[in-house]
């Protein structure tokens, strides 16, 4: 295989702790290897010209394992096959970020991002850029891999948040609802509810009955606990009659948001206890990532550098059980990875009075 000379390194979509992390390891790894790596700014806006970019040393990359983030920049409304110009129009600029790509002499790329990302990855990798992909997203959902970088974090920032509303919610004999991300699976609302011990969880990957969501916060007012907590992942199906809009997003995605508290509404109507709503957001993507997510983010920046070197393209880093190997590139064009039914088991088990 021809050996790469010049690399470039750009984060796509929503941010997620751990981004550094892989940007650290692809530098160091690559340098190491004898590349140049470069680092393009504002994820496929680094690419449409060549002023938004700037070469990465090790030097450049100390400190930077423990920050959230990227240093890169990210966006998620830049789809430079649908990209948005003034008068609410949209141009097809993929040619031009094919050319700048070729301009700035490099012989590979490495993008860092979600489905909507790496599906833009994969579209120029059809139109022969040289693309290697990392998969990252707090929803853990991306298929070909069983595990993404940043839902560790995420899970643990959501837990820690639950842990604190349960006190207030107790304090006041309260019905939380608690809105997490997770647009078509419910990795984050399963896994941090189960963690914070939430009295009920609900998800994408299964129908919900709110009926016996109510009968259960009766249940358990009725053995003296006058809270609940209820977490609720954002891509759920609305309560009928809701009438919750969602916009799309430049990567064709809903803008989700505002599910909770349309199930808040419906709880207190049913129960009589009065509910409160706390909406996460965007603090799940912020703050300093744990441990698992530097580490498996360091793993997939190096395996992603070493595919640059050997001049292997069209893939995308993946883990395994316990081993990071590299799958086709066009997996992500796949279906959304769901929480396994064996963990949706536990969470319904524990949903008890």
């Amino acid at each position: 295989m021809s050996r790469v000379s010049r690399i470039g390194v750009l984060t796509g979509g929503g941010d997620a702790p751990g981004l550094n992390a892989v940007i650290r390891a692809v530098v160091k790894a690559g340098c190491n290897a004898g590349m140049e790596v470069i680092g393009l700014e504002d994820s496929f806006g680094g690419l449409l010209d060549d002023r938004h970019s700037r070469t990465l040393k090790p030097d450049d990359v100390t400190g930077i394992l423990r920050l959230g983030g990227t240093i890169l920049g990210t966006s998620n409304r830049g789809n430079p096959f649908d990209y948005p110009i003034e008068a609410n129009g949209h141009a097809d600029y993929s040619g031009r970020v094919v050319d700048t790509f070729h301009k700035m002499g490099m012989t590979g790329l490495v993008v860092i991002g979600g489905d909507g990302s790496l599906q833009i990855a994969h579209q120029f990798y059809l139109m022969g850029v040289p693309v290697v992909g990392v998969p990252k997203t707090i929803d853990n959902d991306i298929p070909g891999t069983d595990a993404t970088f940043g839902f560790d974090t995420a899970a643990q920032t959501a837990a820690e948040a639950i842990d604190r509303i349960t006190t207030t919610a107790e304090s006041h004999d309260r019905v939380m609802v608690v809105e997490v991300m997770g647009r078509t699976c419910g990795w984050i609302a399963t896994y941090a509810g189960i963690a914070a011990g939430a009295d009920a969880i609900l998800v994408p990957e299964e129908p919900y009955d709110l009926d016996a969501v109510a009968d259960l916060v009766r249940a358990r007012a009725a053995r003296g606990r006058r809270y609940s907590v209820v977490v609720v992942a954002e891509g759920i199906v609305a309560p009928p009659g809701a009438g919750l809009a969602a916009p799309l997003d430049a990567f064709g995605f809903e803008r989700l948001g505002g599910v909770a508290a349309v199930v808040a509404t419906e709880l207190e109507r049913r129960t009589g206890f009065e509910a409160r709503v706390t909406v996460l957001g965007h603090i799940q993507r912020g703050g300093t990532p744990t441990a698992t997510d530097r580490v498996l983010g360091s793993r997939f920046g190096v395996a992603a550098a070493d595919l640059a070197v050997t001049g292997t393209f069209g893939r995308m880093i993946s883990l395994r059980g316990v081993d990071v190997v590299d799958v086709p590139l066009e997996v992500v064009r796949g279906v959304p990875r769901s929480v396994p039914a064996a963990i949706l088991d536990v969470a319904r088990a524990l949903s008890t009075p």
